[in-house]
Parts: C-alpha cells; structure tokens; sequence
C-alpha cells in the first residue's frame, strides 16, 4: 500500500485557520488543570510531536455518553435520531465475549493511523495526515466519493447527508462530503486538549488519556509503558494513535 506525501504546508492548515497561543494552565476540572503550550498559528507543525489518545474499558461506564455529547456539542453535530446515516464523529460500542459472557464498553473514532488507508484511495487528497499524525478531510477539495469510508476498516467516517446550519466556525462541515474525528484539532492547535477528554475527566471516568506518543515522559507515553495495551486491528500495521487498554 503506497504512502502519500505528507501534507502539512499552511493552505492545508485553513482547516484550523484561528488558532492561537494561550500559555499557562487551563482547568478542566475541581482540582485538575492542563498545562498549556499553544503553538502560533504561523508555525508549521512538524513530526516532533506525535498526538495520540489511551482508552482504558476498564474505566468506561457502559451508561456513560459524555464523550459522544460532548463530541457533538464541540463539533456541531445534529442528532436525527436516525443512527445509521447520522454524521458520527465518535460512538460507544458494546462487545460481548460469546464464551465468557464478558462484556464492556469503549468509544471507538478515528484511529489516527501512522498509515491511513483513507489517505491512500482518496483520489483528491482531501483526506490526509498532518505531520503530527493527526487525519483530517480538507473539506474544500473532498468530492464525497466516499471511497475513503470504504478503506477505513474502524468505521470512522461519516457521510454529511442533510443540509448543514449552524455551523461551528472550527468545524467545517458541508453536505456530500465525508467526516471524521479530528482529535479538536483547533483545541490541540492552541495547546489544550479534546473535547472528549476533557467530558471523560468531567464525568470523573479517567478513561481517557491524550497525550504527545514522542515525548517519552508524557502522561501517554508513561501509561503505555506500565501497562499491556493494544490497537484494534493490530495486524494491519496501521499503527494507530488511539490506543486500548483491557480490550
């Protein structure tokens, strides 16, 4: 499977145009803050840096949709009540072991891959990876062929169907065109982080973490090498930012 170029020059970056600096802390919640280290809107974003997200099933509530509402709110995402063709940038998924009975609950979204196959068939390249492994849809170049929602083995992108109102200045959407989870590309930009983390961290679950996957003394990077975790679809070598705990 080829690799495409990397994107990551400043007209790819309009995605995200308005994003600014903010320093010191952000609280996002009693008694817990985020330092933040905004980049200049100017700055290119290199591969120095690598975002990813731990998810830990061990600490998701099968009851609890915060991240999913949370998600939308950020993001301008109607509810139609109709799941199988609203737009779902993140969605909770219960699995059950048939042998054991087990089951659990996780969300599952873009995985962000190293190697997305999204990339790779879009005849356009309206889907791409930044340099710091974040996928995006450049939603002014997207045909809606939705060739991409074909090679993405996580079922992560959805096709916009209705007319879109009431758009969110940071959220481009547009009627037949193709979407997906964006890591709050224009929060990470500004040094803070997804709006999904912080509702999990709201909500008191800790089942999620982000994170800089290259700085080895990030909170990510510490998880992950204390304890076992896993990516869906391991055997595609896709090398997925989101990661999985107790799955």
């Amino acid at each position: 499977m080829s690799k495409l170029p990397e994107k990551t020059d400043t007209d790819r970056r309009r995605f995200v145009a308005g994003a600014a600096v903010v320093g010191g802390t952000v609280a996002i919640a009693p008694g817990v803050t985020l330092m933040a280290a905004g980049r200049p809107a100017d700055e290119a974003v290199t591969d120095k840096v690598r975002w990813g997200l731990l998810i830990d099933s061990n600490k998701c509530d099968q009851g609890c949709n915060a991240c999913v509402t949370a998600c939308k709110a950020e993001n301008g995402i109607p509810d139609f009540g109709r799941p199988a063709t609203d737009a779902q940038w993140i969605r909770k998924v219960d699995v059950t072991d048939p042998q054991t009975g087990n089951s659990f609950s996780l969300p599952v979204m873009c995985q962000h891959c190293e190697h997305p196959p999204c990339a790779d068939v879009c005849p356009t390249g309206a889907s791409f990876k930044r340099a710091d492994g974040i996928v995006l849809v450049d939603k002014h170049i997207c045909i809606g062929c939705r060739y991409c929602m074909m090679a993405c083995p996580y079922k992560a992108r959805s096709f916009v169907h209705e007319p879109v109102a009431n758009q969110k200045p940071h959220a481009p959407r547009g009627m037949g065109t193709v979407e997906s989870c964006t890591l709050c590309v224009h929060r990470v930009d500004r040094g803070a982080i997804p709006a999904c983390v912080e509702a999990c961290v709201g909500a008191q679950r800790g089942a999620m973490v982000f994170g800089d996957l290259n700085d080895p003394n990030s909170l990510i990077s510490r998880r992950l090498r204390e304890y076992p975790s896993t990516q869906i679809r391991a055997d595609l070598r896709l090398n997925t930012g989101v990661r999985y705990r107790g799955i």
